[in-house]
């Protein structure tokens, strides 16, 4: 049920943020006995608290149009910043962050492996290269797109 919330409101929403606003995920849950739906937004110089008051208006009266109502109950509008652990979903999410540290979880487990932890060196559309340390060896692996179950910048400590 969730999924389709989610992939009835990107969709609608999709194109609909005016510049230099980027849509970057959609995400249904239930906080207590409440219905949340969070459209998280970023733009290059970060969002302001401005930015999400403003956005929610341009949001919400959006959600009222999806023809067929997706969601089954009542529930509270979000719209917030990705923060620093900001999900990556799209090919578009990959090419753009090429240099930086990130998590990966895969479907299947790839040289022994279903999490990594390291920095994206390249993709080419499909894969992802990612270099990471395992123990104190420097390795490379490359990763399937569609292998990839979650991902997300990671905050290096």
């Amino acid at each position: 049920m969730s999924t389709n919330i989610t992939e009835v409101v990107l969709a609608h929403l999709e194109g609909l943020l005016p510049e230099p606003f980027e849509l970057v995920d959609v995400e249904w849950s239930k906080m207590g006995a409440d219905h949340v739906l969070s459209v998280l937004v970023d733009k290059p110089e970060g969002i302001t608290l401005q930015d999400t008051a403003d956005l929610s208006e341009i949001i919400s009266p959006e959600l009222d149009k999806i023809s067929t109502d997706p969601f089954p109950s009542e529930y509270m509008l979000e719209v917030a910043s990705p923060g620093a652990e900001r999900p990556l979903k799209k090919p578009a999410d990959f090419e753009k962050h090429i240099g930086a540290y990130i998590f990966v979880k895969l479907y299947q487990k790839v040289a022994g492996e279903k999490e990594f932890v390291g920095d994206l060196v390249a993709f080419d559309g499909n894969l992802i290269t990612l270099t990471y340390l395992d123990k104190t060896r420097q390795k490379t692996v490359e990763l399937e797109l569609s292998n990839i179950a979650k991902a997300r910048t990671q905050v290096k400590l």
